[in-house]
Parts: C-alpha cells; structure tokens; sequence
C-alpha cells in the first residue's frame, strides 16, 4: 500500500477548494471558516473537513446531523446541573465533593431506625441497585457529560448559537463557578453505605466519559459564543488540578494498577487529560505503555478478554473495555503512537480483539459468553473504530451493524462511545 498524502497538505487542499468554491458565505450565521479544534480523542482534523463537507450541502451526512440535533435539542430545556444540589454532603461535609454510591451493592437488612441503610451491604454483580440513582452526584455529572459534548457538537456543525450558549452553560454550572463548582478530586466516588466513604474504583465515573467534555471543552475553544477566553484558562486550570489528583492520590494510584477495564479507562483517561493541559510527554509515556501494562495481560492470543468474560455482563464489559482501547489509540494518534499496529509476544492486538466481537456484532452467531442483557449495537462504534484503522474484517462488518438507539453518529464524532447502558 502507498503512504497516504500528509494530513496537512491534504487539509490545506480541501479548505483551499472550500475557500474558492464557497466563501464565507456559506457559513452558518455569519461564522467564519471552520477551525480544527485540539480535540484529544476525536480528530480535529478530521471533524473541520465533515464540517466543509456539510457546508457545500453533503448528502450523506444530512441524517447523522439530523440525528445530533435531535439529541442537542432535547439538552436545551434541562440542567444546568450542579454538584451542590445532592441531598446529603459527601463524607466530610463539602458539598462541592462529587460523591456516587456503588451499583451492584446492596442491603441485606430491612431497613429499621437503628441501621437505616439496611447494612451490611452485599455484592451482587451486574446486578444495579436503584438506589444509586437517588441522593448522589452520578446521575446528573452523566448528564453534564453527555449534553456538552453533544451541544458543542451540534454547533460545530450547525453554526447555531443556542447549542454553544447552552454547553458553555453546564460546563461553567458544573466545574467553574463558585457557588455551585465541583472540587477536582474523586475522594467520594461509588461509596458503599456503613462499609466505605469512597474507593478507587469510583474513578470509573469519569474515566468512562470525561473525555468527551475535554473534546467538548477543545471544540468550544474554537470561538464558540457564550465561552469565554477567562473560561477557557479556568477549565485548563481544573482539569489540571484533576490530572494531578489522577496521578498523585492513593486513589489514582490504586485505580492505575487495576488489571482490567478500570486499568484501560484510567490510562485513557489520564493520557487525554495531559494531552489536554499541554503535557504531551505525559500522554505520550502513558499510551506507550499501554502495551505492555494493558494489551499483553489483558488480551488473549485469541483476542477474548478474559478478565471482561467473567463477568456476569460478558458481552457488556468486552466492548466497554475496547471503548477504552480504540479511544486511548485516537489520543496515541496525536502523539505519534499507533496502537493499533502493536502486536504483543502471543499475537495479541486491538484488531484481534474487535474481531472475537464481529460474529455477535453482525448478527452472524451468538454471543457465547454470559451476558444478562445483550445490545447488538453495543459494538457499532468499536468496529467503526477498527474499520478507520484499516481492518479490513471490521470493514466488511459496518453495513451489518446494528444502529444504537438514536442513529448512527460515528460520521460526526468518530471516536467510540459505550452505547448501551449498564443501567438497564
């Protein structure tokens, strides 16, 4: 195969042809040409070229924006939300500590005056205990994640000011203002009633979607209205202060040796965020280093993940760790390393562990594992992912998916998400 036109030349060419076919003009109110946002998952590069796509009226991606406005619009009349509004503090008292329960424990005892959370809680996995959706932070920080990204989103391409205003919004309620900011740390993250105040696996609840507000974050910095220069430094600042917790605390530390996905997530999560606040060597040695920490252990020959297959939610937590995987390999991309290409000392590899999902993924056989609530589509944007980097398995499998609930978006974010839901 020939080596593919640099990326800068071939960007240059299609702004310069978007520039002499259709000036400014055809920005959306007034906007000028698009930037390239320093996204650290998603590829800026990539997400300014959908945009001039759009602007000279693509077909083919009338549908997915469809379908992103659709999600963006339904943001516009909730939140913003805050940590301060949960009906108890964290342990210790501070309001402004983000604080979660932990999902598949539960009380063994009925309730009484005496032990009114029913302890000792007991373990039950996969097994999600409703009470974690009242009196804490976990639901409302997943809205926040969710609704940025998708706002900033629908105005990067859209051009309409309402969805900026509207993440500029939730991201300065959440982290930066005053009165209502989250501190930057997990101390509290998925305690469990009478048992712990807080454990290092709680990380997980921003490991597996923060990266998307610092995309969200990247995209806003692209001259979005409603977001600020001073807003700008103020999150810069926050997420600097969290990247050092995530290296520097007992927590960070513990959740950092996890041998399963907590150990992918909290990679994936820490090299975006130094990646983010300007420290690429850090993002760097933490995506190299992947390979031997997380591939060769966590990988089979066969390309199963057998730490994921003993779960009671088998086919769930496979793609949830590749979520991991195929995003950690995006931000390998902007600092010059190709995960993709590792092969580790038995043949295990990120192509080979896609491919034990493809048969389940097109419908071709069935999942053969455990698995308590099965979602085809839980593994669209995982083979998407194996796709663009050139599987050739996974190519021929993305006409067979199975579209996630809302349509399929990976023309407008390509970077993968976890599209089913742990809760249901």
């Amino acid at each position: 195969m020939g080596r593919r036109p640099r990326a800068g030349v071939v960007l240059a060419a299609v702004v310069a042809l978007a520039a002499a076919v259709v000036p400014a003009a055809s920005a959306h109110e007034g906007r000028a040409a698009p930037k390239a946002p320093a996204t650290a998952v998603l590829d800026g590069a990539r997400l300014q070229r959908t945009k001039i796509r759009l602007d000279h009226g693509d077909a083919g991606l009338r549908h997915a924006v469809a379908g992103l406005t659709a999600r963006a619009d339904g943001w516009l009349d909730q939140g913003p939300w805050t940590v301060v509004d949960k009906p108890k503090p964290a342990p210790g008292g501070d309001v402004h500590d983000y604080l979660s329960q932990a999902p598949y424990w539960w009380p063994s005892q009925p309730p009484t005056a005496d032990n009114p959370w029913g302890c000792p809680y007991v373990q039950r996995d996969g097994q999600r205990n409703p009470e974690v959706d009242t009196g804490t932070d976990r639901q409302d920080v997943e809205k926040v994640f969710d609704s940025s990204y998708d706002l900033a989103l629908a105005w990067y391409y859209t051009g309409r000011k309402q969805y900026a205003r509207k993440a500029a919004d939730v991201l300065r309620t959440w982290f930066l203002a005053p009165d209502t900011r989250m501190n930057p740390n997990l101390d509290h993250g998925q305690f469990i009633p009478c048992r712990y105040d807080g454990r290092a696996i709680g990380i997980i609840d921003f490991s597996q979607s923060y990266t998307s507000v610092l995309d969200a974050v990247a995209i806003l910095d692209t001259g979005a209205p409603g977001w600020s220069g001073t807003d700008r430094t103020a999150m810069r600042a926050w997420n600097t202060d969290f990247r050092d917790w995530l290296l520097n605390s007992p927590f960070g530390t513990e959740e950092g040796a996890a041998a399963n996905n907590h150990g992918t997530f909290y990679d994936m999560q820490l090299a975006a965020l130094a990646y983010a606040t300007g420290d690429r060597d850090l993002a760097r040695r933490t995506v190299l280093a992947a390979r031997s920490k997380r591939i060769d252990p966590q990988i089979a020959a066969d390309g199963t993940q057998p730490q994921e297959l003993a779960r009671t939610r088998s086919w769930h937590y496979s793609t949830f760790d590749l979520v991991a995987y195929t995003r950690l390999a995006a931000i390998g991309r902007h600092v010059g390393v190709d995960l993709w290409a590792y092969r580790g000392p038995d043949g295990q590899s990120l192509f080979k562990a896609v491919g034990q999902l493809l048969p389940a993924a097109t419908g071709a056989a069935p999942w053969p594992y455990p698995e308590l609530e099965f979602h085809r589509f839980a593994a669209s944007d995982v083979v998407h992912a194996a796709a663009d980097a050139g599987d050739r398995a996974a190519r021929a499998a993305v006409p067979k998916l199975e579209a996630p609930p809302g349509g399929d978006l990976w023309a407008l974010r390509p970077a993968a998400e976890q599209l089913d839901s742990i809760a249901g």
